[in-house]
């Protein structure tokens, strides 16, 4: 493949080249205010794409191997993934109804843990990993031990 091909439409997607199945270009989904970020169930799967069907969301996109190796070699998805992972890094820490036994949240958070690890590196994902479980143990950890178990479990090595 050509440095400057596309491997598919998450790739596409996070290089700013594609749409998201919304049709939602990677900055406009970046944008998206707390509200935004908590109610529409949609974009996380264009933002930390996974080999595997997301259960939460029929037809949200699914990565295989060329497209995963790609992305992971791609300078631009990389920023992106690294930049997403910011924002949400940043909504985590700004909001607190995630910080209960059970929420969407969770869910989310170990797909942004592998898709991190998959994709972009085990130290980044790692990184993610801590400063997620700080912000619930500051919280005086609300989060449900399975939960917990499943972040752990994505940042093995």
């Amino acid at each position: 493949m050509a440095a400057d091909e596309i491997a598919g439409p998450v790739h596409a997607f996070l290089t700013l080249r594609g749409l998201d199945g919304s049709g939602r270009s990677f900055p406009e989904v970046l944008g998206f205010d707390d509200a935004q970020i908590e109610g529409v169930h949609d974009f996380i799967q264009w933002l930390f794409p996974l080999r595997e069907p997301s259960r939460a969301v029929p037809g949200a996109p699914v990565i295989g191997a060329a497209e995963a190796e790609a992305i992971r070699h791609d300078p631009w998805a990389q920023d992106s993934l690294t930049a997403a992972r910011a924002r949400m890094l940043f909504f985590y820490a700004e909001t607190k109804g995630w910080l209960r036994p059970y929420d969407h949240n969770h869910l989310r958070i170990t797909r942004i843990l592998t898709s991190l690890r998959d994709l972009v590196g085990l130290e980044e994902a790692r990184v993610f990993h801590e400063r997620i479980t700080a912000l619930n143990r500051a919280a005086g950890s609300p989060v449900n031990p399975e939960s917990l178990d499943f972040w752990r479990k994505a940042v093995e090595a």
